[in-house]
C-alpha cells in the first residue's frame, strides 16, 4: 500500500483562528489517515493545534518551529 501524500496549508502571516481554520477546511477534505501539514507563523497556532488535534480525534504527529515558522503535521482520524 502507498503512503498518502499530505494536503499542505500554507497559512504564514496569519492571525488566530485563520491559520486554524484554513487546516479544518484541509482536514475535512483529507481521507482518513491522510496527513496534513500546515506551516504557520501565528504564536498561538501551537497551542491551538494541540487543543484542536485532541479534541477532534486527529493525531498531531508532529509539531515545531523552524527559523519562525511552525510545521504542524496532524494525521486525519476516522
Amino acid at each position: 500500500m502507498s503512503e498518502k501524500q499530505p494536503v499542505e496549508v500554507d497559512a504564514r502571516g496569519l492571525s488566530c483562528p485563520m491559520p486554524l481554520l484554513k487546516a479544518r477546511k484541509a482536514v475535512a477534505t483529507a481521507e482518513p489517515g491522510q496527513p496534513v501539514v500546515v506551516y504557520a507563523t501565528d504564536r498561538g497556532a501551537e497551542s491551538d493545534f494541540r487543543a484542536y488535534s485532541e479534541r477532534a480525534g486527529h493525531r498531531l504527529a508532529s509539531l515545531e518551529w523552524q527559523g519562525g515558522v511552525l510545521r504542524i503535521e496532524l494525521i486525519r482520524g476516522e
